[in-house]
Parts: structure tokens; C-alpha cells; sequence
């Protein structure tokens, strides 16, 4: 798996989507599929950027690996912020309206339905979200 390290920042988030599409660029992908995992990329980290270390700094790592058969990509979250298991939250309730619904949640929600995996593990002091999307 190729790694990225880099500030657990906003700021850093074009840097990570680079880093993704260039891993993406070995596999065949659809624009759809590619869509799916920017949005994916940039919820996840933009959430580690503001939410682990707040209101200190830390860093994130990000890894990447393609299979070629079955074609698929995983991606990994690393950090060393807060214990947080996205995946533990209640799904966001759809049904209801933008003012009526919880703020929070929409998010994942969308990574969870959009991804084939979705797993979340705390293990050595670091939250770990892998995401698996096959093509």
C-alpha cells in the first residue's frame, strides 16, 4: 500500500485527492465511480482535518492500493486524534427534511452507500477508516 503523510489540515485536501487519482489512473475507472471516491476521500479527511486533534494539529496518513483483478482500490485513514467511530453513529434519516434532520451524519451515510466496505478499527492509539470500492 502506497502511504501519504501529510498535516491534518484543510488545506491539505487537494493534495490527498492527488494523491488518490493518481492511484486511479493505474485502474480502469468510470467517472462515476472516480466521483464516488473524491466525494468519499474529501468527506473522510475533511472530518479528520477538523474534527481529530481539534483544537490542536496533528497529522494523517492516507494509503492506496489497486488490485487489478478483481479491479478495486482501498483506502486508509490513519490518525492519532480522538477515539471516533464513524460507523457507530445512527444513519442520517433521509426521510426527513434538510431543516428537520440532525446536523451530521450525512456524510458517512454517503460513504457507506457508496462504497462496497466500509470499516472502521481503533488499534495502537489511531483511528483507522478503510474503504473498499470495486469497479
Amino acid at each position: 500500500m502506497k502511504t501519504l503523510t501529510v498535516p491534518a489540515e484543510r488545506n491539505e485536501l487537494d493534495t490527498v485527492q492527488g494523491f488518490v487519482d493518481e492511484a486511479l489512473d493505474q485502474v480502469p475507472c468510470t467517472p462515476e465511480t472516480r466521483l464516488q471516491l473524491q466525494i468519499a476521500v474529501e468527506e473522510l479527511f475533511v472530518n479528520i482535518a477538523s474534527y481529530a486533534y481539534a483544537p490542536n494539529s496533528g497529522e494523517a496518513v492516507i494509503g492506496c492500493h489497486v488490485e487489478q483483478e478483481p479491479p478495486s482500490v482501498t483506502i486508509q485513514f490513519r490518525d492519532w486524534g480522538k477515539p471516533f467511530d464513524p460507523l457507530a453513529r445512527e444513519d442520517a434519516d433521509i426521510t426527513l427534511s434538510a431543516e428537520d434532520r440532525k446536523i451530521g451524519g450525512l456524510g458517512i451515510y454517503m460513504v457507506k452507500n457508496s462504497m462496497d466496505d466500509v470499516r472502521y478499527q481503533y488499534e495502537n492509539g489511531q483511528n483507522v477508516l478503510t474503504i473498499r470500492k470495486n469497479f
